[in-house]
């Protein structure tokens, strides 16, 4: 069996969760099938593994167009291939072509959404209702559509009705456990600006509507004097929402001390070393499919204080791993608190019991581990993702 693994993301130009979720499980599916892969950006050195530019023609364009150019290239390309299994709205017209091009089968994980993302509208103008249409189109002619959840699969069959139920399976997102774990390096932590001695919170993230950061650093207003706040928050969808976040960082420091904000991409060893050292980690989202960013705060050790929504409940086991957020969102497919400020207080009245009691916190970080393991390891996703190509082949 060849399958062509089609992904904007792909090592070393990877800035999300989807970028993480395909690295790891190409490596996991290459230990028993050929799996050549097709992606966006400059040349890779890796074996099997095919990069595609943007066009030239496309350039000044808008970029939904300049994708769409890739998307055909890598289409051309996938001849030969028994299936091809394509990654986010960026990918999927490339496996939507490519199935009638050559006559296989397409395979769509979902990560995210775009009718649940409507702020992209600001970050791509027209473009918006291109992806949407790219989306919509390849997910109701797929063989088979993965959904990162159950949460997820609720989603997808409510976004796009159309869909057979029984054309949409759950396979997890993962983490590789060997690269995630628990780094003892207070060293690291403190040159990063987090003192270990002090009670503290991480959060991980692009700047986007849907990671809920305007939330946290509201709710962080409210936490105790000596809490250190820790921002590894870079890539911001606009500049709209890059001075909204600027603005409320600069009036959260002029209250209190102790908020770190790290705007690069940090390296595995100063992340985990950062994770580890956290009293906790929180991720505040609207709209989060899953959340491998609470799989690695989980593999670290680290409790995690998450928002009710999508995907997070089915990772985060509240009141044994972390703690649970409850929110009323908006229908309107923002994902929008309907309550704002209560959403804050209890954003923060969670946080500051975590990291009031550190022996709970260790204790639940160290629970975390264990369904990190027993739930999430790459090797079980990998055969869960080898049954779905194995069923659209009919073998």
């Amino acid at each position: 069996m060849r399958v062509d693994l089609l992904t904007r993301e792909y090592p070393p130009e990877v800035y999300g969760g989807a970028g993480v979720h395909v690295a790891e499980l190409v490596r996991a599916l290459r230990r028993d099938i050929d799996v050549a892969v097709r992606c966006f950006g400059a040349p890779r050195e890796q074996p099997d593994t095919f990069a595609y530019p943007t066009p030239q023609e496309f350039g000044g364009r808008n970029a939904a167009l300049g994708t769409m150019g890739v998307d055909l290239l890598m289409a051309a390309d996938a001849a030969g291939a028994d299936l091809v299994h394509s990654h986010t709205w960026y990918a999927n017209f490339a496996g939507f072509t490519a199935k009638r091009l050559h006559g296989i089968p397409h395979v769509v994980t979902a990560h995210s959404l775009e009718p649940l993302r409507p702020w992209k509208a600001e970050q791509l103008g027209g473009g918006y209702r291109l992806s949407s249409w790219v989306e919509r189109s390849a997910f109701e002619d797929a063989d088979a559509v993965i959904a990162v959840s159950d949460g997820m699969r609720r989603d997808i069959l409510r976004a796009y009705p159309a869909i057979d139920p029984e054309r949409v399976e759950v396979v997890y997102n993962g983490i590789d456990l060997a690269d995630w774990r628990p780094n003892h390096d207070e060293e690291t932590a403190r040159a990063l600006g987090l003192d270990p001695d002090r009670p503290s919170i991480v959060f991980v993230g692009r700047i986007t509507r849907q990671k809920g950061l305007p939330y946290l650093l509201r709710a962080a207003r409210r936490l105790p004097a000596d809490v250190q706040l820790v921002l590894c928050a870079g890539a911001p969808d606009t500049d709209e929402i890059m001075a909204e976040v600027t603005k409320l960082v600069d009036e959260l420091r002029a209250e209190r001390g102790g908020v770190v904000w790290i705007d690069r991409h940090l390296p595995r060893n100063e992340l985990t070393a950062l994770l580890t050292a956290a009293t906790a980690f929180v991720c505040p989202s609207v709209y989060e499919p899953l959340g491998i960013v609470n799989l690695e705060a989980m593999a670290c050790g680290a409790p995690v204080v998450g928002t009710a929504t999508g995907g997070i409940p089915e990772v985060v086991e509240d009141g044994v791993t972390g703690v649970l957020v409850p929110i009323e969102q908006s229908d309107d497919g923002t994902g929008t608190p309907l309550h704002p400020e209560r959403f804050v207080a209890d954003l923060a009245d969670a946080l500051t019991r975590v990291v009031a009691d550190p022996e709970r916190a260790k204790a639940m970080g160290e629970a975390g581990r264990r369904r990190a393991e027993a739930h999430f390891a790459w090797d079980a996703i990998a055969a869960r993702t080898r049954s779905v190509y194995e069923r659209v082949l009919g073998g």
